[in-house]
C-alpha cells in the first residue's frame, strides 16, 4: 500500500512518527569546542578501515547547520527526532574534567527542538567511544562501564528535564561483536575473547546508565536500542534449526537474556562461558534493571545454517542464501515479513516494554537528476516494512511509534559516504538538502498524525 493517506488509516492516531540520526554520522567539527578524538575518527584515518580513507571532520556540517536542519525536520512534519550525543564532547577524555562547550551545543539542539513542537528522543552511546579510553582497554575494560555512569549523569542532569524518552545505547551487536569480533567497526578488533569482555561491559554500562537516568531524571522514559536479528534456518533441516537457535542466542539472546531475564542464555554460556570476564555479584541485577521502552532496529533478515567445519566456534553457523531477489545498494536483501516474525518472536520470548522501531530504511544511491531525486526503491521499502509494522499493531503487539533511517544521508561508517540513506538527499560539496521522492512520501505520512483516532490504552 503506497498511498501514504490510506497507510496513515491503518496507525493509531498517536502512534509517533520520526525521524533519526547519530552524532558521529552528520556533526562533523571533531576538533571544535573542545570535542577531543573518538575511537572513529582513529579508526577512519588509518588506511584500510573506511571507503577511501574518508572521515567525519566534516560529514553533513550539522554542528554548524543544525538550526537549518531542525528547520527541515519541522517542515516534514514529523512529530520526533532520534539524535545520539558524542561522548568526546561531553567529557572529551572519557573520564575526568566537562566540557561545557559541549553540554551548551546539546542544550540549544534541544531547546530548538522544544520551540518547533518536535518530541527529543536521545541516544546516548551511538559509538563515538572517547579515543582516551582506549588507553584502559575501551569497552573491554570493566572501567569503562563506570566512566559510562557518570558520563550518563552528566548529560541528564543538564538535558533530561527537557528530553522526551532517553536509549542508553545504540546496537550493542556493532559496538560489541562487529567492533571487537569481525573487525569491520572501531576499533577493528578480531578477538573473542575482547568481544566477550566488551558483551559483558557494555551490559554493564547499559544497566549503569539507567542507574544514572533514573537517579537524576527519573521522569524521563529510559530505554535501550537494539538490532535484534531475525534469524530464519536457511532449511528445516535438523541442523539447520539448531544452528539458527545457536545463532539467536549468540546476536539477540546475549542481549536480551541478561537486560530482560537477568541472565545470559544456556548453549552460549557453556560453549563460551569460561571465557568471559568475571560477572560480579550483582552485576545481572544492575543490567536487568525494568526497562520503560525498547527499540528495534530493523533492515534486512539473516538466514544461516549450520556450519559443519570441525571445530566451528559457537554459533557454529554460515550464511544461507537469500529469499528475495531484491537488494538494496548495500547488498542487504529486502524482506519485510522477517520484521514481523522477529517482533512476534522476541515478545514470545521475553516480557517486553512497549516498542518503537528506531531505525528502519534503506541505502539506495540515486543522485540529483533535474534537482530532484527519484529514489522509488527507498519509498517501496517504507511503504512494505510500515505495512507490517500496521500488521504488528492489530495483532496487539505495543509498537508506538517509528523512527526512519535516516533524516538525511551521511558518513555510513565504513562504507564512508558512498552509501546513501537518507529521506534527504546531501550534495557533500555545497551541504546542500534536497527532499527526495521518498521525504516527500514520508512528509505526507507524517503530516497526518496525531489525529484523532487513538487506540485505546
Amino acid at each position: 500500500m503506497n498511498d501514504p493517506k490510506k497507510l496513515a488509516g491503518r496507525f493509531p492516531g498517536d502512534f509517533l512518527f520520526g525521524v533519526a540520526t547519530a552524532s558521529f554520522q552528520i556533526e562533523g567539527a571533531t576538533k571544535e569546542d573542545g570535542r577531543k578524538p573518538s575511537i572513529w575518527d582513529a579508526f577512519s584515518n588509518m588506511p584500510g578501515r573506511v571507503y577511501g580513507r574518508q572521515n567525519g571532520d566534516v560529514a553533513c556540517d550539522h554542528y554548524h547547520r543544525w538550526e537549518q536542519d531542525l528547520d527541515l525536520i519541522k517542515d516534514m512534519g514529523v512529530s520526533a527526532y532520534r539524535f545520539s550525543i558524542a561522548w568526546p564532547r561531553i567529557i572529551p577524555d572519557g573520564t575526568g574534567r566537562i566540557n561545557e562547550q559541549g553540554l551548551d551545543f546539546y542544550d540549544k539542539l534541544i531547546d530548538g527542538l522544544k520551540d518547533r513542537g518536535i518530541k527529543a528522543y536521545a541516544t546516548l552511546y551511538h559509538w563515538d567511544l572517547p579515543l582516551t579510553l582506549m588507553g584502559e582497554g575501551g569497552w573491554t575494560a570493566r572501567s569503562t562501564a563506570y566512566a559510562f555512569q557518570r558520563y550518563a549523569k552528566v548529560v541528564m542532569s543538564r538535558l533530561g528535564d527537557r528530553l522526551d524518552a532517553v536509549a542508553t545505547f545504540n546496537e550493542p551487536w556493532c559496538s560489541v561483536w562487529l567492533s571487537h569480533l569481525y573487525g569491520i567497526h572501531a576499533p577493528g578488533e578480531k578477538n573473542m575473547d575482547a568481544a566477550l569482555h566488551a558483551l559483558h561491559y557494555t551490559n554493564l554500562a547499559h544497566g549503569l546508565g539507567i542507574d544514572a537516568i533514573r537517579q537524576v531524571a527519573p521522569n524521563v522514559p529510559a530505554g535501550l536500542v537494539l538490532n535484534a536479528h531475525s534469524v530464519v534456518a536457511g532449511s528445516d533441516s535438523k541442523a539447520d534449526k539448531a544452528a539458527a537457535e545457536r545463532a539467536f542466542q549468540f546476536n539477540n539472546g546475549v542481549f536480551f537474556g541478561p537486560v530482560f531475564k537477568g541472565e545470559y542464555p544456556d548453549n552460549f554460556m557453556k560453549a563460551l562461558g569460561g571465557r568471559m570476564p568475571p560477572i560480579e555479584d550483582g552485576d545481572l541485577e544492575v543490567i536487568s534493571q525494568k526497562l520503560d521502552w525498547w527499540g528495534l532496529n530493523y533492515y534486512t533478515p539473516m538466514r544461516v545454517a549450520h556450519n559443519p567445519a570441525k571445530g566451528a566456534e559457537f554459533p557454529a553457523v554460515v550464511d544461507a542464501p537469500p529469499v528475495s531477489t531484491v537488494k538494496t545498494d548495500i547488498g542487504w536483501e529486502v524482506y519485510a515479513p522477517a520484521l514481523g516474525s522477529l517482533v512476534k518472536d522476541l515478545y514470545d520470548r521475553y516480557d517486553l516494554p512497549d516498542c518503537y522501531i528506531t531505525e528502519n530504511g534503506a541505502c539506495y544511491n540515486m543522485g540529483l537528476e533535474n534537482g530532484e531525486v527519484d529514489d522509488q526503491p527507498r519509498l517501496d521499502y517504507y511503504a512494505e516494512h510500515l505495512g507490517v509494522v500496521a500488521d504488528l499493531i492489530s495483532d496487539g503487539v505495543p509498537m508506538k511509534g517509528y523512527f526512519a533511517w535516516s533524516l538525511m544521508d551521511n558518513f555510513e561508517w565504513a562504507e564512508g559516504y558512498k552509501m546513501r540513506f537518507g529521506l534527504v538527499y546531501v550534495d557533500y560539496d555545497t551541504q546542500e538538502r534536497i527532499l527526495k521522492k521518498s521525504g516527500k512520501w514520508y512528509q505526507t505520512l507524517a503530516g497526518e498524525f496525531p489525529k484523532g483516532n487513538h487506540a485505546s490504552s
